[in-house]
């Protein structure tokens, strides 16, 4: 196999991530019937503090507590402690997406493992931990924890480092989001395979490797 090592994306790549099942979950504990309407307002400032957040535009915990100072307000309660809960939550309810834990299996014994998340410390161990799947990858980077968000060349860089610097051309990231996991990807000098989900079109002067709309795909074209 061309790939030594290979970096993954986690929230809708290897893991689902259904945010409004998380949220109704963590606010029916406080009486709250969570409904569309709810999730389609928070997801206006939420969506927002994502995108300059993968700007490096502010923290993490910026971001976290951001989203939910309106409920805080709203509970009484901390913004805090509902994004902790939050987080708590989406662990309890995370399944693998079809597809990922047969490619996993199907890499291991070709390829070095990782992962580089821009999503939070708190879930993403639990997470790992949660679906059995630890064990599998030799490197998990966070963005919370480096300071620093894909697609920034910084938070590749110190991926790369923490691998021992491998030749960039045995390397390939793997990814559902294209302005940070493929534009990351591209920054850095990197292949590159793009998850497509439903729906979802490819931004402009954004080029992957690869294109699959399931993991299963990727298995045939690393020829596994």
């Amino acid at each position: 196999m061309k790939y030594t090592h290979v970096l993954f994306d986690a929230d809708e790549t290897l893991f689902s991530f259904n945010a409004f099942a998380g949220l109704k979950r963590m606010l029916a504990t406080y009486g709250v019937d969570f409904n569309e309407a709810d999730y389609q307002h928070y997801q206006v400032t939420n969506k927002s503090l994502w995108l300059a957040y993968q700007d490096n535009k502010i923290t993490a915990s910026h971001l976290q507590v951001t989203r939910f100072s309106e409920w805080a307000t709203k509970l009484n309660v901390p913004a805090q402690q509902l994004n902790d809960n939050f987080l708590t939550a989406m662990a309890e309810i995370c399944q693998p997406l079809p597809g990922a834990v047969e490619l996993l299996n199907r890499l291991k014994p070709h390829a070095k493992l990782g992962i580089i998340t821009n999503g939070f410390t708190q879930l993403q161990a639990r997470r790992l931990e949660h679906t059995g799947l630890k064990d599998m990858f030799d490197w998990l980077v966070i963005s919370e924890q480096v300071g620093i968000a894909k697609p920034a060349v910084a938070i590749f860089d110190h991926t790369f480092n923490l691998m021992g610097n491998p030749n960039k051309e045995h390397i390939l990231m793997v990814g559902d989001t294209a302005n940070s996991d493929i534009l990351g990807a591209q920054n850095a000098g990197i292949d590159s395979c793009w998850l497509q989900h439903p729906g979802v079109v490819l931004p402009e002067g954004i080029k992957p490797t690869y294109h699959v709309t399931e993991l299963v795909q990727l298995q045939n074209i690393l020829g596994l």
